[in-house]
């Protein structure tokens, strides 16, 4: 038969095979021999997001009008449908889901045939075959795009012309402009555009649902968009005397009252809509990438929410790779060859989420003979727990390396891991990566060496809306916020891959969430918390900080704004820092436990003189850190530190709070800087920006006066570029002038680049002789200026890591770390100490580490915590007390 008249003439007899659509997934259900909801079901395209969050809770509101009629108007939803495309409310139809109003539409009088450009979805040519209307279906171009100058002759008659766009099943576009210029020329036919799956495309795409030519009939459907397909749900847009027409084809209450109200719901929520096309174009995007990686098959472009493909090896079909994805694998993809102008080597996927659309690449590789492993869907992954909080400054950190500890010493192979932190703390392992401290300490905990696969993506703020990013402990570019987000689908799955690396190493993993995992603006990019959670199949306890206040609402508002999926990953509570008698708590316990279904598991209390590194700067800037037992205030001397606007690696002062004989003041007004025995500038992450607001409060000038006397001043990293004479900014890195003048308390050049040293450095100090170790973490290389200038250390191959002035007053250095040598520090406060008038010391007094700090902390949770429930929660039940005489019997 001509492909140009497929169906002229009255079809008495329409073959069934051609109409049938994806999703049945109990008739694959029956080809794979398992039930239907073991399908993973790619054929039928909807929102992969799934239906938005307040579904349940509407749908619940509806039902209390059930013992009614539906409004026959749709009254709501048609005014909620003008309101969010600026139409009138007599340009809205809305109808029991597309395919109504396209059957309706078919039903139209005038018209002498039907027009339906292929391949393109089915329904179009069995809604004009059940209303008796002859249907040509012209062949699209080869690029699958709408051939409207080879129409030409068909629309001089007057037709009912169907469009797809996106096309269904090929994902490409029908030009706007193009459709009212074409529209313009052939006034005696009528154009419907069935923009079903426009929902997905940017939100500044051309669409035909406002800016509409008199002869256009717009379709959408809401099915696809808000993932509903269950309640069904369309609407249609033309002029207000054709709408009447469309009415009279269609049935009377078509739209219930369930989907009317979701209806109006779906149109005033534009922040789903948002997230939509963001994920779905990501989701889209790495689908695509990974089916490309099958060999022998081909994937189109595609505009929408689906990816049409074909089989390109010599012999082989779709429905060959359909049977065998459905018997070995129980995934179902959706077959076209019964579209026109497609065969049987033609098959189309719908984006689903990140796992399932792992698990079809996967699946395919296995179809094709390439698979990297077999294909396990649903398979347990090596148990994890993950600390997450309610806010910021939690705790998180400090409970994670607890649990570290406690594993640790009940037995087990323990690792750390926070896919994403946002701090100007970082550290430099052996291998010269940068990584959180934070991350740092809980592998102390744990016992290991510090490792970027714990913390593979780190976030160093060098302004309010942007931050540098380092992956994998590499510098990747400076990254406003926006640049960022877009960023993220790559830095998740370098996060991907450093988790399954480590937990492929390792028994049990801790993981770390960061802020609060109910922040609602930032979860549909989120990589870090419930995301991270769902990744690894951990197990989550929630932590609130009681010493702040608000714990239990903070807490409940928490869970209110998680998704039913998210929630159940909770565990349960961790009360933390609580100061008095726990038991006075009983009754909110059982209130949360009623509200929310989750326990309390455990009420950790406020611990003093932690002797942790903090990894947020709050904590410092609040002068809130760990200190030891102090000698009497006159036989202590007085360190001063600057507080830098974007101070970074404030760690470098934790040596100095545990000793006895000294007393820590952090200071940002100059005022406040008084007469000490020492002043240390500590690191910045923007160095120009912070000498110029030292400048700008005065501070500059008090350091000079006291670099007259008797006070010894310290410049660390940024500190050292800051004493210098000059800072030389060629590349505009930090500043739109390329020369800045420091403080000159140091004859020294700083020549910033863009290039970043990272490495771990061990030397030796020139005037005590004493061993120094540390990491560096700089752009750009200090040059003397002066033959007077001493060099204050070398590194182990002879290279200067800092000078000083000849009396050794002003010293800077590059070594992060410098005063964690016992033996240094103690020389360094001595000096001080003498300075002062007062006798040194001599014999080291601390010993700077954590193995203590470590143990006692885990000491105090383990008491605090139901051990035995986190255990239950991780599948590792009895471990608790059994697990280190298992070990050490070899088991």
């Amino acid at each position: 038969m001509d492909k140009q008249n497929l169906f002229a003439g009255i079809p008495e007899v329409l073959d069934e095979r051609r109409f049938v659509h994806g999703g049945n997934r109990r008739r694959m259900a029956e080809t794979a021999g398992c039930a239907p909801d073991e399908i993973l079901d790619f054929s039928a395209n909807v929102n992969p997001l799934g239906p938005p969050k307040w579904l349940g809770q509407v749908v619940g509101q509806a039902l209390q009008g059930v013992d009614a009629y539906p409004d026959s108007d749709c009254t709501g939803l048609v005014m909620a449908a003008a309101e969010r495309y600026k139409v009138w409310p007599s340009q809205v139809v809305a109808g029991n889901g597309a395919s109504e109003l396209l059957f309706a539409i078919a039903g139209l009088r005038g018209f002498r045939q039907a027009v339906v450009p292929a391949p393109t979805y089915v329904d179009y040519a069995r809604g004009c075959g059940a209303h008796r209307l002859p249907v040509v279906e012209p062949p699209l171009n080869d690029d699958f795009t709408v051939n409207f100058p080879a129409m030409g002759p068909l629309l001089a008659t007057p037709s009912l012309v169907f469009l797809c766009s996106p096309n269904n099943p090929t994902g490409t576009m029908v030009p706007a402009n193009d459709l009212r210029e074409v529209a313009a020329m052939f006034p005696q036919s009528t154009f419907v555009v069935d923009e079903s799956f426009a929902e997905f495309l940017p939100e500044d795409a051309d669409r035909l649902t406002r800016d509409r030519p008199s002869n256009v009939i717009t379709v959408l459907s809401l099915t696809k968009t808000y993932a509903i397909p269950g309640l069904r749900l369309g609407l249609a847009f033309a002029d207000p005397d054709v709408i009447p027409r469309i009415r009279r084809n269609m049935p009377a209450w078509s739209v219930n009252a369930l989907a009317q109200k979701v209806g109006e719901r779906c149109l005033k929520d534009a922040l789903y809509l948002a997230e939509t096309r963001e994920q779905t174009r990501l989701l889209r995007e790495s689908l695509a990438s990974g089916l490309r990686q099958v060999p022998g098959i081909r994937v189109l472009p595609s505009a929408a929410n689906y990816l049409l493909c074909r089989v390109e090896r010599v012999g082989r079909d779709a429905v060959s790779l359909w049977e065998r994805l459905l018997r070995e694998h129980r995934i179902g993809i959706r077959l076209c060859g019964n579209y026109t102008g497609l065969d049987d080597r033609w098959f189309r996927v719908a984006v689903r989420n990140r796992e399932d659309n792992e698990t079809l690449i996967r699946a395919m590789e296995a179809v094709a003979g390439t698979a990297r492993g077999p294909v396990v869907r649903r398979v347990r992954r090596t148990p994890a727990l993950m600390i997450q909080g309610t806010s910021s400054n939690a705790g998180k950190s400090v409970l994670a390396a607890a649990f570290c500890r406690i594993l640790l010493q009940d037995g087990f192979d323990v690792a750390p891991f926070k896919a994403q932190n946002m701090s100007l703390n970082s550290y430099v392992t052996d291998q010269g990566g940068e990584m959180g401290r934070a991350q740092v300490t809980q592998a102390m905990a744990c016992r290991l060496n510090p490792d970027v696969r714990m913390n593979p993506v780190l976030l160093k703020p060098g302004s309010d809306t942007g931050s540098q990013v380092i992956v994998m402990g590499r510098p990747v570019g400076n990254m406003s916020v926006r640049e960022y987000v877009e960023y993220k689908p790559r830095a998740f799955d370098a996060v991907k891959a450093a988790y399954d690396s480590l937990a492929n190493e390792h028994e049990v993993l801790v993981l770390e969430g960061a802020g609060s995992p109910a922040e609602v603006n930032l979860k549909h990019h989120d990589i870090v918390n419930m995301a991270m959670a769902e990744y690894a199949g951990a197990r989550v306890l929630l932590t609130g900080d009681i010493d702040r206040g608000g714990v239990f609402a903070s807490i409940v508002g928490t869970m209110s704004l998680l998704t039913p999926k998210e929630r159940s990953l909770v565990e349960g509570y961790v009360i933390n820092r609580f100061r008095g008698d726990a038991s006075l708590l009983d009754p909110a316990f059982g209130q949360m436990f009623e509200r929310t279904g989750k326990p309390v598991l455990g009420t950790v209390p406020y611990i003093h003189g932690l002797g942790l590194p903090e990894e947020d700067s709050v904590s410092f800037k609040e002068g809130f850190r760990p200190e030891g037992d102090k000698l009497p205030e006159a036989d202590c001397v007085d360190v001063v530190v600057l507080d830098l606007p974007r101070i970074s690696n404030f760690n470098d002062i934790d040596p100095l709070y545990r000793e006895p004989d000294v007393r820590v003041r952090v200071v940002a007004d100059a005022r406040d800087v008084g007469a000490p025995d020492a002043v240390i500038i500590p690191g910045s992450k923007s160095t120009v920006p912070d000498m110029r607001a030292l400048k700008g409060t005065g501070m500059a000038a008090v350091l000079r006066g006291l670099a007259e006397g008797r006070t010894r001043i310290v410049g660390i990293c940024g500190g050292f570029q800051m004493l210098g004479r000059i800072v030389d900014d060629p590349y505009g890195l930090e500043s739109e002038t390329t020369r800045v003048e420091g403080f000159d308390l140091l004859p020294v050049q700083t020549t910033l680049a863009p290039e970043k040293t990272l490495t771990r450095t061990f030397g030796t100090h020139s005037a005590s002789g004493l061993a120094v170790h540390g990491y560096e973490i700089h752009h750009g290389r200090t040059e003397p200026l002066s033959g007077e200038l001493r060099t204050a250390l070398r590194d182990n191959a002879g290279e200067p890591l800092g000078y000083m002035r000849p009396d050794g007053r002003v010293l800077g250095t590059y070594l992060h770390g410098l005063f964690d040598a016992d033996g240094f520090r103690r020389w360094f406060i001595d000096q001080l100490r003498m300075d002062k008038g007062l006798s040194p010391l001599e014999t080291v007094q601390t010993v700077f580490g954590l193995e203590d700090a470590l143990d006692n902390l885990a000491s105090v949770v383990r008491e605090a915590v139901d051990m035995d429930a986190v255990y239950r929660a991780l599948g590792l039940s009895g471990c608790c007390a059994q697990a280190p005489l298992f070990r050490r019997m070899g088991g």
